[in-house]
């Protein structure tokens, strides 16, 4: 914000000055967590001029935050003015409440909403991308994942259209003996719909997933993905609770090794401790020493459901697992099946199904660690 001996002013904004702003704000209130569209009535959907101009610096110095700083050589600046509400623009300038929203507060949330607007605004035909959520219950609650996040991670690509394809597996019965079948078959169906939609829409031409679900269902999500199609893993992240990227950080090192040798050549298991370590000696009693026990894990940091932060992590694991599978491969030949023991992020579990090669790859037996079932059980194949 330009400053300097404030000079004479009047109360009349100009009106290339209210232009730049009301494109910049995208027609909605810049209040963090507002955004109310301001040209029409969300009742009576009258299409009407809603947006006040407030200042950020008052007009006058004994105004909300006038002498907080120098103040601006134009006060009328359209660095020093939001587009608000009537709400939000008597929120910030209430003498109960105005002490709440400082100089330094109002001009972030400024910032972060003309960034988005225009993140989103640049965005070009080409890169539309299909939504593809999968959720159920957390904690015995439903999980919904809110459209501004999805809007946030996806871009500067932008939804196709305002449905997408929600598998929502929430009104099932988790604790149901029948459980994983329905739930597979509910999957499959809405894939099988995703690529074959009928006569009137054409399939998607790319896909961004969101999947909130047990590591079994999500591996045999990733299968029934077709790789003709490219699609975009996301990962929830609990220390923000957003579902975006993050743009830096220290990358991931994956580490994959034999454990141990077993007797028979065609008895293999693959161990994922990403996300916890995991207590071999609790597998169940097949595991015994006739199979050759083989683990990826992290590579000099801390287990923690944390560590995938970078897309560029996701894509390292790509490549660890497709050394992990040549090399058993190599040394066992062409085995009908592994045993796979995860404990692993939603992205990469969804990772071990789509990155298996049709007829090359072997079967995965997928086991889940659940105490209601009495620790490690097999749960489902991934053929």
């Amino acid at each position: 914000m330009s400053k300097a001996s404030p000079i004479r002013s009047t109360r009349n904004i100009p009106w290339k000055t209210k232009l730049i702003l009301w494109v910049r704000a995208g027609g909605r209130c810049e209040f963090d967590g507002c955004n109310e569209y301001l040209l029409k009535h969300h009742v009576t959907l009258d299409e009407v001029n809603l947006g006040e101009l407030a200042h950020i610096v008052a007009f006058k110095p004994e105004g909300p935050r006038g002498d907080d700083c120098e103040r601006p050589v134009d006060i009328h600046l359209v660095s020093n003015l939001m587009l608000l509400c009537p709400r939000c623009h008597k929120l910030i300038d209430n003498p109960a409440t105005k002490e709440k929203f400082t100089l330094v507060t109002l001009i972030r949330h400024k910032r972060e909403h003309e960034e988005r607007i225009f993140r989103l605004t640049e965005a070009k035909p080409e890169r539309k991308t299909t939504i593809v959520q999968l959720i159920t219950k957390v904690g015995g609650q439903p999980v919904a994942i809110p459209n501004s996040d999805i809007w946030d991670a996806v871009a500067p690509m932008y939804p196709a259209d305002d449905k997408g394809c929600v598998i929502d597996l929430s009104v099932l019965d988790d604790e149901s003996d029948a459980y994983y079948a329905v739930a597979m078959q509910r999957i499959a169906r809405s894939v099988e719909s995703l690529y074959d939609p009928g006569m009137h829409t054409d399939p998607p031409k790319h896909i961004s997933l969101f999947a909130l679900a047990p590591m079994p269902l999500l591996m045999f999500l990733g299968r029934r993905l077709s790789n003709k199609t490219p699609i975009s893993l996301y990962q929830r992240h609990r220390d923000t609770q957003s579902w975006t990227w993050k743009g830096s950080g220290q990358p991931v090192q994956y580490l994959f090794h034999k454990v141990r040798e077993g007797t028979a050549s065609d008895k293999v298991a693959l161990v994922l401790s990403l996300s916890a370590p995991l207590d071999m000696e609790r597998f169940p009693s097949h595991i015994d020493n006739t199979f050759t026990l083989y683990e990826i894990t992290l590579n000099g940091q801390p287990h923690t459901p944390l560590f995938l932060r970078q897309k560029q992590d996701l894509d390292a694991f790509r490549s660890v697992y497709h050394q992990a599978l040549a090399e058993i491969l190599r040394d066992h030949g062409s085995i009908p099946s592994i045993d796979i023991f995860p404990a692993i992020p939603a992205p990469i579990a969804v990772l071990c199904g789509f990155e298996l090669f049709p007829k090359v790859s072997p079967v995965l037996r997928v086991f889940d660690n659940d105490s209601r079932r009495g620790g490690w059980s097999f749960i489902l194949e991934i053929v």
